[in-house]
């Protein structure tokens, strides 16, 4: 699976939000200022050419859903960033959390009461 490219995940993050839509749909959930039809269309052609998305054709119009689940883009992305900047490490991961002080020890604890439930 391919790294996404910064507007690619951008259109993926809103077929994931919505499950399937027309362009014209994903535009509509862009912030201001919205990017031009042909832009976003161009970008959905390179998703479905590089296995994101898949489309059902309705005459000449095409309404486009994924065909990668966000949780498995979100695996294998993390996957990277832990490869990357962790030395393949959860735990240096979850440090490096703990010392910027970016989790509470609230969470933290939680994260134990996960762990240990997926331990039983």
């Amino acid at each position: 699976m391919q790294k996404l490219a910064k507007r690619e995940e951008q259109i993926m993050q809103i077929l994931w939000q919505l499950d399937k839509a027309f362009i014209k749909e994903i535009i509509e959930e862009f912030p201001e200022p919205k990017p031009h039809y042909n832009t976003v269309s161009t970008i959905v052609r390179i998703l479905e050419e590089k296995g994101f998305i898949g489309h059902k054709s309705y005459g000449n119009t095409h309404q486009y859903f994924p065909k990668i689940s966000k949780e498995a883009y979100q695996k294998r992305d993390v996957g990277d960033v832990l490869k990357k900047y962790f030395d393949n490490s959860y735990q240096k991961m979850v440090a490096h959390f703990a010392q910027e002080e970016k989790i509470s020890p609230e969470e933290l604890e939680e994260i134990l009461k996960m762990i240990k439930g997926n331990k039983k």
